[in-house]
C-alpha cells in the first residue's frame, strides 16, 4: 500500500511513522528497506481487502505515470457494502488494474464484475515461458485493415489461460531493460467471443498513458461488433508485407 492516512490525510511511507489504512481503519506500519519499495502493511491483513498483493517496482513505475490522487482509490457498493481499493481510478471512472502475481480465475471474476469499466495491465515477464511463448504464437498473427489489429487463431497457445475469458481488455506488458520492438510494445487481447479466435491490438506506453488520462473507455467503438475496434489515438507504424519477424525485430525480406 502507498498510501495511508495521517490525520485524516494521505501520506506516503517514511520511517518509523504508523497511519491508519484508508479501507479498513486498521492500524499500519511503514515498511521503509532496501530491498522493497517503501509501501505501509498491516499488522495484519485478515480484516482488509481481500484482493492486496504485495507491491512490486513495477506495480509503483506503472501508478507513477498517474496523478497520486487517482491512485489507490477505495471503491464501496452500497448495496453489499464490500469494499475495495483500486490501483489507479482515473477522473473519467476508467479502472486499471496492475497484476503482477498470479491471479484465481474466481477472484479475475470478481474483479471484473465490481470494477465494471476496467482494464488489466499484466506483468508478461513474471514467468520465463510466458515470453517466448507469446513470441511464438506472433507466427499466427494474420494482419486486419486496421494498424496495429491482429487477428490470432487458436490464443491459448499465445497467452495464459487465466486470461483468455476475460470480459475486459487485457494488456500485456513485456518489456525489459533489452531493446526489441516486440517486447517495448504493449499488447493487448480483447474480450473474445470464438475460444479459436482473439483479437489482438499493439500500441506503444505512451499511447496507453496518454488515452487513459484523456477518456473513459480504451477504444473508441464497441467492443461487441463483429469487426476489430479501431485504436484510440494508437501510432503504429505499418510493416508491410516486405518484412518479416525475426528474433523479435523486423528483417526486410531479400528480393531476388
Amino acid at each position: 500500500m502507498r498510501f495511508a492516512l495521517i490525520d485524516n490525510k494521505r501520506v506516503e511511507a517514511q520511517p518509523k511513522q504508523q497511519g491508519i489504512c484508508p479501507i479498513c481503519s486498521q492500524s499500519v506500519i511503514a515498511k521503509c528497506g532496501d530491498k522493497k519499495v517503501w509501501h505501509w502493511a498491516h499488522r495484519s491483513i485478515k480484516a482488509c481487502d481481500s484482493w492486496w498483493e504485495p507491491e512490486t517496482e513495477w506495480h509503483r513505475n506503472w501508478k507513477n505515470y498517474y496523478p497520486s490522487d487517482w491512485q489507490e482509490t477505495v471503491l464501496f457498493d452500497g448495496q453489499t457494502g464490500e469494499k475495495h481499493i483500486a490501483d489507479v481510478k482515473t477522473i473519467h471512472s476508467l479502472v486499471i488494474e496492475f497484476q503482477h502475481s498470479a491471479i484465481k480465475p474466481e477472484e479475475r471474476i470478481s474483479r471484473e464484475k465490481f470494477y465494471k469499466n476496467m482494464i488489466w495491465v499484466v506483468d508478461g515477464t513474471r514467468l520465463k515461458r510466458d515470453y517466448p511463448r507469446f513470441h511464438k504464437g506472433m507466427e499466427n498473427f494474420r494482419r486486419t485493415n486496421q494498424q496495429g489489429v491482429f487477428y490470432v487463431n487458436f490464443p491459448e497457445g499465445v497467452f495464459s489461460k487465466i486470461w483468455l475469458n476475460s470480459s475486459v481488455p487485457v494488456i500485456f506488458d513485456f518489456s525489459t531493460t533489452e531493446q526489441n520492438e516486440i517486447r517495448n510494445t504493449l499488447w493487448c487481447l480483447l474480450p473474445q467471443k470464438d475460444i479459436t479466435q482473439a483479437i489482438v491490438v499493439g500500441f506503444k506506453r505512451n499511447d496507453l498513458v496518454q488515452i487513459t488520462h484523456n477518456r473513459g473507455q480504451l477504444f473508441m467503438e464497441s467492443q461487441k461488433q463483429k469487426t476489430p475496434p479501431r485504436p484510440a489515438q494508437i501510432k503504429i507504424k505499418r510493416r508491410e508485407s516486405t518484412h518479416y519477424l525475426h528474433k523479435g525485430k523486423w528483417v526486410k525480406r531479400k528480393r531476388f
